[in-house]
């Protein structure tokens, strides 16, 4: 007879570290951060003033990295209403347990500090912030992630800093059409048991939704982006779509069969419905493909666009620049009061976009072109100089081409629309060391419940 085999005891598991922090202060992306122990600890969703219990995900060199699990003393600036239950798994709305009121004043004093760092703060007023009416449903368009948890289909955002899909059926911040058109594509794809892509074996048919509402008409476009082309399952989807929303005026299907984090490919094939959607932005009205970059706030759109043209206070004898036009937004505002205006935008489909929507507002002064904004203002600028240029670039800022270009060009003013402070008040140090002056700066509010703002700014030769 056997002896029975004595069983090792089995010891309890580990229980996570959770560490009482008292928060600092936010840092730039809006983020609580307290010292603790010769390191920073991170934690989201947690505001200066607060006592707070986190838990410890990741322990680095210099920063402890947690998770928010308790508040035991609130700040004054948290607000008493849970806006989304997601917030602490999702975390793309850092501050979106902050009254709006003191997010405002957050970005207002983020861009007043940019300003400081360059040494151009003295002798500039940094405006109240423009608040965005609502401060909640205000995306009008998304790029949501396919997965499949347990066989479960989730359509929803990456987890800040990971590739984990957060399922998200209803958004606060989404227009509540882009909530309403996920969740009926999320229970079909469901019911047909459509394939989703898995980034891990690079199989599987559907990778991302995207979805472009115009708040103005209130209808919408919808773009499949597959990992190959298909012509039975997704066409039958469309047109299932189309007749359970029928705000959905167009369906589309691109295919992206990369293997990187680019969610966009080069093909994109219509399979229901309408090309473009048709948006007005105050009086202009834009024709949007479904590949076009276009903000995602179209009430503080207009509330930029209106500004730009105020101050340009342009007549029919002047001529100006959009530089990084996009579909153009901007160029077409401006062209109501200029005698001339041409934009450059280096994606080709942007600029094809734009010239249509020229022939839309019947805006004939109004002339686009593809190029680097670089050498397109050096071709233009051996003619005459602009009495304008605007600048919308990218995140990163200008290019030190660019600057260079500007200050030998020396348009009477520019205009310049910024989404990062740091990249702005770089290039407007560039700008005021050769002979500009910022006359005035108005930060807008573009992403409520995020640490995001815009910043427009009117600079003249001093």
């Amino acid at each position: 007879m056997k002896k029975p085999v004595k069983k090792k005891p089995t010891s309890k598991q580990s229980q996570p570290e959770t560490l009482k922090l008292t928060i600092d202060c936010l840092d730039h992306d809006g983020i609580g951060l307290a010292p603790h122990e010769n390191r920073i600890a991170v934690v989201q969703g947690a505001f200066p003033g607060e006592t707070v219990v986190a838990e410890v995900e990741h322990t680095g060199r210099t920063h402890i990295f947690t998770k928010l699990r308790r508040v035991l003393r609130n700040s004054p600036q948290r607000t008493a209403n849970i806006a989304c239950k997601l917030e602490h798994d999702c975390l793309g709305c850092p501050l979106i347990s902050m009254k709006y009121a003191d997010q405002l004043l957050f970005k207002q004093q983020r861009v007043a500090e940019a300003l400081r760092q360059q040494g151009l703060l003295e002798g500039v007023h940094v405006l109240p912030v423009l608040p965005s009416e609502p401060p909640f449903g205000y995306r009008a368009s998304a790029k949501l992630v396919f997965s499949r948890k347990r066989e479960k289909v989730l359509i929803g955002l990456y987890k800040r800093g990971s590739h984990d899909v957060v399922d998200c059926p209803e958004c606060p911040v989404h227009h509540p059409l882009i909530n309403k058109i996920a969740a009926v594509v999320r229970d079909e794809v469901q019911r047909q048991n459509i394939s989703v892509y898995n980034s891990h074996h690079q199989r599987g048919l559907l990778r991302h939704l995207i979805i472009r509402v115009s708040p103005f008409s209130g209808k919408a476009l919808v773009t499949f982006v597959s990992n190959f082309r298909d012509l039975q399952q997704l066409p039958k989807l469309a047109k299932w779509l189309m007749r359970k929303v029928p705000e959905v005026i167009g369906v589309h299907q691109n295919i992206n069969s990369s293997s990187g984090n680019v969610i966009l490919g080069t093909q994109t094939l219509k399979l229901q419905g309408l090309p473009d959607l048709i948006e007005r932005i105050g009086d202009i009205r834009l024709r949007i493909a479904p590949e076009a970059f276009f903000q995602i706030n179209t009430v503080q759109a207009a509330q930029i666009y209106a500004l730009i043209r105020q101050w340009a206070n342009l007549n029919k004898r002047d001529t100006a620049i959009d530089l990084y036009c996009g579909i153009g937004g901007i160029a077409l505002h401006l062209a109501k009061d200029a005698g001339h205006v041409e934009g450059i935008e280096s994606f080709d489909g942007a600029v094809r976009n734009a010239a249509e929507n020229s022939r839309l507002n019947d805006l004939r002064n109004c002339h686009f072109f593809a190029g680097d904004a670089a050498e397109e203002l050096q071709k233009r600028s051996e003619r005459a100089r602009p009495d304008l240029v605007t600048i919308n670039p990218p995140r990163k800022g200008c290019s030190e081409e660019l600057l260079e270009t500007l200050s030998q060009l020396r348009p009477k003013q520019i205009i310049y629309v910024s989404c990062d402070p740091d990249s702005l008040c770089h290039d407007l140090k560039n700008l005021t060391d050769n002979g500009y002056k910022i006359k005035q700066l108005q930060p807008v509010d573009m992403f409520p419940q995020t640490a995001h703002i815009e910043t427009v700014v009117q600079l003249v030769l001093s």
